[in-house]
């Protein structure tokens, strides 16, 4: 046979092998025809991991499709490796959480994704049921620790869009050793006084962006954790809730540190905190370097810009010593509006390692008909254009 035409055939096949896999049709799993009933009453939670074993075990790109209804969950974790490339949750209902909270209560995570790549979560509803664990904590009875709502552990390429989580137990999403994350959409709901219901949490994590959400909540809107790089917040509505906080850090010994962290266009509205870092009076290895808070609109925050380094909370195990996480190169850039309290700024570091390279950056914070102020301890850096309370860096 001829060199040229085998080559010439060699190429084409390759050509047709290289479309066969772009066009590769993908497959659809309907939980209901695994036997998942929309009454809110019924136990889906088998037919919901039976259609994950169905679209994770499929060679082809794979949806696992939700209709409208109510599907009643227990504790459901989703498992990889994949044979696929990608799977996709495309959810039209609303997942429930048993309304007696010790079922799913101290097992730690509702909907947990495990070693999986390149899953895709498209809308639908995340009902905790998280309020009755509430009263129970308040009423300082004896209550499970409640469960987070939805968790990815140990995964990569994870996409969060359109999804609306209600009344956690606890956390309402967490990301913890993930790479390459993007939530986009997400809408979280929970009472003002809902206990430890940290909207979005983030730990050991790289490369994670949070767009365009919306946070009401009882504990932080968004929280940084331990070994978080690479961390970008644009266009989120926090309040109410505890703020966007990096940290409590510094609690071990031997810890990780945050670095590269962008927190843009969000405004806090009533909220307990804005932009705050706060880490143990304590030793530990642990640092913040490199943050940029940008653009940010505070209405009514009690503690609008905030570096505490000396949280002990119970007074116990920490009073008398200092943090030994270092604090550097954070800059707060255009952050204007109104503190509900008389200190606007502080910045209440560690002696034994002060904050360093703080930089402000036409800064106008107001405190009703009143002047605000703003407190310094252990921190030095650079003021510039209008800033209001005056630096005391």
């Amino acid at each position: 046979m001829n060199y040229n035409f085998m080559l010439v055939l060699l190429a084409f096949l390759v050509v047709v092998l290289q479309y066969s896999v772009v066009a590769q049709p993908s497959a659809t799993f309907n939980v209901q025809s695994f036997g998942a009933k929309p009454d809110g009453r019924t136990d889906s939670t088998k037919a919901f991991l039976s259609a994950w074993g169905a679209a994770c075990g499929s060679m082809r790109p794979s949806t696992i499709y939700v209709p409208p209804g109510r599907y009643l969950l227990r504790d459901a974790r989703f498992t990889g490796q994949c044979k696929n490339k990608g799977v996709t949750f495309r959810i039209d209902g609303t997942l429930v959480a048993p309304a007696d909270y010790w079922v799913i209560g101290n097992i730690g995570n509702w909907l947990h994704f495990e070693y999986v790549s390149n899953v895709n979560i498209q809308g639908g509803i995340l009902d905790g049921q998280g309020t009755a664990l509430w009263d129970c904590k308040r009423a300082g009875k004896r209550c499970p620790s409640g469960a987070t709502t939805l968790r990815f552990s140990n995964s990569n390429n994870i996409m969060i869009r359109g999804v609306s989580s209600v009344n956690s137990q606890m956390f309402h999403i967490v990301i913890n050793g993930c790479n390459n994350v993007k939530m986009s959409g997400v809408n979280v709901q929970a009472s003002g006084n809902s206990p430890n219901t940290d909207g979005i949490h983030v730990q050991m994590s790289s490369s994670v962006t949070i767009l365009n959400s919306k946070i009401s909540t009882g504990d932080d809107c968004v929280s940084i954790g331990a070994g978080t790089s690479n961390l970008w917040i644009e266009n989120v509505l926090c309040g109410p809730g505890h703020g966007i906080s990096i940290g409590s850090l510094g609690k071990d010994l031997h810890e990780p540190g945050v670095q590269n962290v962008t927190v843009k266009t969000v405004t806090f509205t009533g909220t307990q905190n804005g932009a705050r870092i706060k880490s143990w009076g304590r030793p530990s290895s642990g640092f913040v370097r490199n943050v940029l808070y940008q653009h940010i609109t505070m209405v009514d925050v009690h503690n609008p810009i905030v570096i505490d380094q000396n949280y002990c909370p119970g007074h116990k195990n920490c009073p008398g010593q200092d943090s030994g996480v270092k604090i550097s190169d954070i800059s707060y850039e255009d952050i204007h509006g109104s503190s509900a309290t008389k200190v606007a700024v502080q910045f209440d570091c560690s002696k034994n390692y002060p904050c360093s390279r703080i930089k402000l950056d036409n800064v106008k914070l107001t405190y009703g008909d009143q002047p605000s102020t703003a407190s310094c301890d252990n921190a030095g850096g650079t003021a510039s254009g209008v800033i209001v309370p005056a630096s005391c860096l």
